[in-house]
């Protein structure tokens, strides 16, 4: 509650200029927890003179969208993602649904410190059910498409998530046949054995279906894995080349360039630069995918993960929408999924998280820096090396790509090997 004041004054009152109330979007997933969190939430925002428009429980990209639609001053989400169900998270975004950079994040916590707005009277916020916000939303990604889904059988596993309701209905009004799976949320399932993290129920679903191809969303749905129809997965390195090709083909590819981070699969570099489109490297995050879109005004990012973003359509991931665009391809195409993931060759990538040492001088050491270039020397052309510290833990993680197995194996066991001998915390205290 404490947190939504705060947010009522950054977001809302700091940010209103046109002297209207201000107004916030609030939307949840299914967890028993969202109910009462979101409930201190919108006491918090309403107590401080915001009006709050509540659409229930809804994709984290469909609170994002539905806070440009209403042209409302800022959004929040109450999830966390691909997390377990005794798990939480409050998630804001600004006015046309873009996240927050780093400062408006300070400010919003330096506020939460300070005396909170406490109107009277006819001047506290109202909080109405944001009837249509589903609707709204099942209507943008339809327009979305380049093509129907009639004749495509698709299985979705909505992870008994926040898209239980509204994938297999915008999938069954593009024209797919859909088997559904994980779409009975009951506030404790949601993530448990099923979705993006767990793809073993949708590749059953899908070989006993006869389907086209399975999507798998997380919990929140601004994420999207998919399954042909022999039940091989097909990443979001492979979605994104499937599609990056698509739009330039159709000249809808601003500047020929996709946005992926450093995690990406070489073999994903090596496909497009084929197919004559570049790749922008980011740190690994959607946020840093987002920025470098955003700066560099391009139209398609996203991480291995199966986060993509669709500048056109979207200001974040969007689970759904990706995968109606990724069957969209199949029936546009008439080729089965499994041909269409071979635009792009996957190289063997191994990573390794080495624990209990300094992160802190994966850059400076310089028997590692000796180490891997060794490796990206043996590599060549065929391979590649990456040493990334953790952001939050005494964790190196190492990762290595190479032509086959055997070699990518080899490599990272001994670069491991060089991490704990050099970078030992015990080292650091001698």
């Amino acid at each position: 509650m404490q947190l939504a004041q705060a947010a009522a004054v950054v977001l809302g009152h700091d940010r209103n200029s046109n002297g209207t109330r201000p107004r916030a979007v609030v939307a949840r997933d299914p967890r028993a927890s969202g109910e009462f969190i979101a409930a201190a939430v919108e006491a918090g925002l309403s107590s401080s003179g915001i009006d709050v428009y509540d659409a229930g429980v809804l994709p984290t990209p469909a609170a994002a969208y539905l806070v440009a639609d209403l042209d409302a001053d800022f959004g929040v989400m109450i999830s966390a993602s691909h997390n377990p169900a005794p798990d939480n998270g409050i998630k804001f975004f600004a006015r046309g649904g873009q996240k927050l950079p780093d400062d408006v994040e300070d400010a919003i916590e330096a506020q939460m410190s300070k005396e909170a707005v406490r109107p009277v009277g006819a001047d506290v916020g109202r909080i109405q059910r944001f009837s249509d916000a589903e609707d709204r939303y099942i209507v943008h990604l339809l327009g979305t498409l380049p093509h129907n889904l009639e004749g495509i059988k698709v299985v979705l596993d909505c992870a008994h998530g926040a898209a239980s309701g509204c994938s297999p209905q915008v999938f069954k009004d593009a024209g797919a046949q859909v088997v559904l799976i994980g779409a009975e949320p009951d506030g404790h399932n949601i993530n448990d054995g099923v979705g993006s993290t767990h793809l073993g129920p949708l590749k059953e679903a899908v070989l006993k279906y006869g389907a086209n191809l399975g999507i798998a969303h997380d919990g929140d749905a601004d994420r999207c894995l998919a399954v042909d129809h022999e039940g091989n997965v097909v990443d979001g390195d492979q979605i994104m080349a499937i599609l990056a090709v698509a739009l330039k083909e159709s000249g809808k590819l601003k500047d020929d360039v996709l946005v992926a981070t450093v995690m990406s699969n070489l073999g994903l570099k090596i496909a497009l630069r084929q197919a004559g489109i570049s790749i922008r490297e980011t740190a690994v995050g959607d946020r840093y995918v987002l920025e470098e879109m955003r700066d560099g005004g391009f139209n398609l990012g996203g991480e291995q993960s199966g986060h993509v973003i669709f500048a056109d359509y979207a200001t974040t991931g969007d689970g759904v929408l990706t995968g109606l665009q990724l069957a969209a391809q199949i029936a546009l195409t008439g080729k089965p999924l499994k041909e269409l993931a071979t635009v792009m060759t996957k190289l063997p990538q191994v990573l390794i998280n080495v624990k209990g040492v300094d992160r802190t001088r994966v850059g400076s050491n310089e028997v590692l820096a000796q180490a891997v270039a060794a490796a990206e020397a043996a590599l060549g052309d065929t391979g590649r090396v990456l040493l990334r510290p953790s952001g939050t833990e005494p964790v190196v993680r190492v990762m290595v790509e190479a032509a086959d197995e055997e070699t990518a194996h080899s490599i990272a066991e001994h670069l491991a090997q060089v991490v704990r001998a050099e970078l030992a915390l015990e080292l650091v205290s001698e």
